[in-house]
């Protein structure tokens, strides 16, 4: 599915920064924004389906695009201007016509910060969950560790800052809450947010076709499991089944 993005003067000029001797960013604007993740997501896909010579990576981000090019086949100046070329005829790529539904378990056991958080946002530990259910997010990027998605659209009484220091490492498949945005963890490491819950589902599988299951740019709510039920699909997930749903937005 693609849909031609409408000219905007203010995203069609984006700022040109140099990272380095081989990298490019592209930067449409200073904030986390669906217009400007939308300019940033088709310049992606529009470079990738037709990849200039010499350039190596995209790496998309909230706001930016970086280009990871070697300068020895293409020099800087020619790479701006395929890139403004680029901008012009940009269109969406995968993902606006996509949304996901991920099961995610908030039995206290797999959500070992879910009472801390509520206590601090003055909630109680049902309304926490049923304003995480509540909210349809939007996927503005993906990284840190391979596969893992950063959320907007975190409902305002739902928003919590990060912790002052990181916590003990969770576990693979942690739902965490913080500097108001939502993340899914796929690999265990600690953290300075708040773990809220946890899903089955992987979201990095280096041994299937699609290794990142979710993409920039999708849209993704969670579906509330009890226990017993996140351990079967826990399981099936081990066993390589793909248990959120997938369905047109």
């Amino acid at each position: 599915m693609t849909r031609r993005v409408d000219p905007d003067p203010a995203l069609c000029n984006p700022r040109f920064l140099d990272a380095g001797e081989a990298a490019l960013v592209v930067q449409f604007g200073e904030t986390v924004d669906p217009a400007i993740n939308d300019r940033v997501l088709a310049l992606d896909a529009a470079l990738r389906a037709d990849p200039p010579a010499g350039t190596r990576e995209f790496v998309p981000t909230y706001r930016s695009l970086m280009i990871h090019y070697d300068p020895l086949e293409i020099d800087r100046g020619t790479l701006v201007a395929t890139v403004r070329r680029a901008i012009e005829a940009a269109v969406e790529g995968r993902g606006q016509g996509t949304i996901w539904t991920l099961p995610c378990c908030y039995d206290p056991a797999l959500a070992e910060d879910l009472d801390e958080a509520a206590q601090l946002l003055k909630l109680t530990r049902d309304e926490a969950v049923a304003l995480h259910l509540k909210a349809t997010y939007r996927v503005y990027m993906c990284g840190f560790t391979p596969g893992q998605p950063y959320l907007g659209g975190v409902p305002e009484a739902l928003k919590i800052s990060r912790r002052p220091t990181p916590r003990p490492p969770h576990a693979a498949g942690a739902v965490l809450i913080g500097g108001g945005l939502c993340v899914v963890a796929p690999f265990v490491m600690p953290t300075g947010w708040y773990v809220i819950g946890r899903t089955p589902e992987r979201l990095y599988a280096a041994e299937q076709q699609d290794v990142f299951l979710i993409q920039a740019g999708e849209l993704l709510r969670f579906d509330s499991i009890d226990l017993a039920t996140f351990r079967e699909m826990e399981r099936r997930a081990a066993s390589g089944e793909v248990v959120a749903r997938m369905s047109a937005a």
